[in-house]
């Protein structure tokens, strides 16, 4: 008997990704990687806690794991890295990618600061890298399917927009002690600003004003710890929004979004799992998701495919896709919902609105953006 010999001619060569962070998120882009994304492979993970990291690898193939981000900065065989470290160090590791010609996905925020992600984003664009930044819900199929709305001018202009962000809980918080300051709008409400933005395209946040709260810790107010938040946002076209949080949903995790405008209304997500009910005598009920990798599982999936995808076209000289709305979350994006949230941050310590810090010029702005 003879064999039939495959011959892979054509077929382009994968897109080699390391791994910077094997946390709980890190490991989730790891699997999605190695098991969900075509034409991508998780070639390494870099971690200081290499144990955990070996395991991960070896469970998912990936052959490398080394405790230094700077070993999968130096391979020549990698195209690309995934961002999953800790917030204080995606600015410095942003920088550091870019300048060793690495395309770049990071996890948000991509900065604490906007001196220090400026600079990483100057970075980028010197080096002509993509780069992508993890706002989850512009690929979530409800999400994506509003924009596509308020795109084709479904809802007119918008007028009132909101978005909220409920994480599941049992009503405390594990570990609330040990929880950064501020992560209410650096790491939740982000995504809500981001949504917001992304809606509301073409216009610019102005200012907000910010109110929160530990309603959920009481016992941590002192502390400075904060679990609820109400945010509302002026922009430049006269819309005004609101987006709030809060760490504890007994109900399940909820993410919703809505715009009302001059001919209408467009809404997203949802508190429940599916659209199924159950009608019995003790009333009617639903399931609800209570993670965010359950919500927003393709959603995550999309979002590195797409990313895999710039990678090949930049690499392999291809064209750019195209899309009948923009998807894709860059520089600019990344800067802006940043910069909203460090002026909620100015609003709580002054209780009073606080201006937000004007677009950086626009040849930074626009760092990587160009898939």
């Amino acid at each position: 008997m003879a064999y039939i010999t495959q011959h892979s001619a054509g077929v382009p060569a994968p897109v080699r990704i390391g791994l910077i962070g094997s946390g709980w998120m890190g490991a989730f882009h790891a699997d999605s990687i190695a098991r969900r994304v075509p034409g991508a492979v998780l070639a390494a993970i870099a971690d200081p806690n290499v144990e955990s990291a070996g395991a991960l690898a070896w469970s998912l193939g990936a052959g490398k794991v080394t405790p230094n981000a700077e070993d999968i900065l130096a391979d020549p065989e990698i195209d690309a890295v995934i961002i999953a470290s800790p917030a204080r160090f995606h600015s410095s590791l942003i920088a550091q990618a870019a300048a060793a010609g690495k395309h770049v996905f990071c996890e948000k925020p991509a900065g604490q600061g906007l001196e220090e992600l400026d600079a990483a984003l100057a970075a980028v664009q010197a080096s002509g890298v993509h780069f992508q930044v993890g706002f989850n819900r512009r690929y979530a199929e409800d999400f994506l399917a509003a924009k596509k709305d308020l795109s084709a001018g479904v809802a007119g202009t918008p007028q009132l927009l909101r978005s909220l962000t409920r994480d599941p809980g049992n009503g405390s918080i594990p570990n609330a002690a040990r929880v950064p300051a501020w992560t209410i709008f650096l790491e939740t409400l982000i995504h809500d600003f981001d949504t917001l933005n992304w809606f509301n395209e073409g216009a610019e946040p102005v200012e907000v004003y910010a109110v929160a709260d530990a309603l959920v810790e009481p016992g941590l107010r002192d502390q400075g710890f904060l679990d609820t938040a109400v945010v509302t946002i002026r922009y430049s076209n006269g819309a005004i929004a609101v987006a709030e949080a809060n760490f504890s949903a007994l109900y399940g995790y909820d993410i919703r979004g809505e715009v009302f405008g001059s001919k209408g209304m467009v809404q997203a997500g949802r508190a429940t799992e599916t659209a199924a009910r159950r009608f019995t005598s003790e009333g009617m009920s639903a399931d609800t998701p209570r993670l965010n990798v359950e919500l927003f599982r393709q959603a995550y999936t999309d979002e590195l495919a797409d990313f895999a995808a710039a990678v090949r076209a930049r690499r392999d000289g291809l064209p750019p896709s195209s899309a009948d709305v923009t998807v894709t979350p860059g520089a600019s994006d990344a800067r802006r919902a940043l910069a909203m949230a460090l002026a909620c941050i100015e609003s709580v310590k002054h209780g009073a609105p606080a201006p937000v810090p004007a677009p950086a010029a626009s040849t930074v702005a626009s760092a990587g953006e160009k898939s």
